[in-house]
């Protein structure tokens, strides 16, 4: 195992891979932390933040490994993840600012993303080609 490969990397890449990092393990602290807390309600703050930072950035992989690439093969099917993600951070900060009953449905949305965006797609960055892999099986 090497982390030359992320560090050689283009920046959007490893802000993408540093905050998907940062996000899963905040994420993971959340679920076994007391809800409702101050210390829930800040860290949820900033894990949506990373959230939302670990989405856009995966927009802007592909062009930087392939600079010039056209902007309709900038997205390969690992991006569904992108727009579940966004729309789920969408959603889960929605029903957080109604408040009242909506509050509790916040979680639905913020677990979906860690499940699809940090664990499939976290998963599916390990597949040969990818940084990730070189990362973890050199390469």
């Amino acid at each position: 195992m090497s982390l030359d490969p992320l560090l050689s990397a283009p920046w959007v890449i490893q802000l993408h891979a540093f905050g998907a990092l940062a996000a899963f393990f905040l994420g993971a602290l959340q679920f076994t932390a007391p809800k409702g807390t101050l210390p829930h309600r800040t860290l949820g703050g900033v894990w949506i933040v990373l959230m939302a930072a670990v989405a856009v950035s995966s927009i802007f992989i592909r062009p930087a490994l392939f600079p010039g690439l056209p902007i309709w093969k900038w997205f390969s099917p690992i991006h569904i993840f992108t727009i579940v993600t966004i729309v789920g951070v969408v959603q889960g900060v929605v029903l957080l600012s109604r408040g009242g009953p909506a509050l509790k449905k916040h979680a639905g949305s913020f677990i979906g993303m860690f499940v699809g965006g940090l664990i499939i797609a976290g998963a599916l960055a390990f597949l040969p080609g990818r940084i990730m892999h070189q990362v973890a099986f050199g390469g």
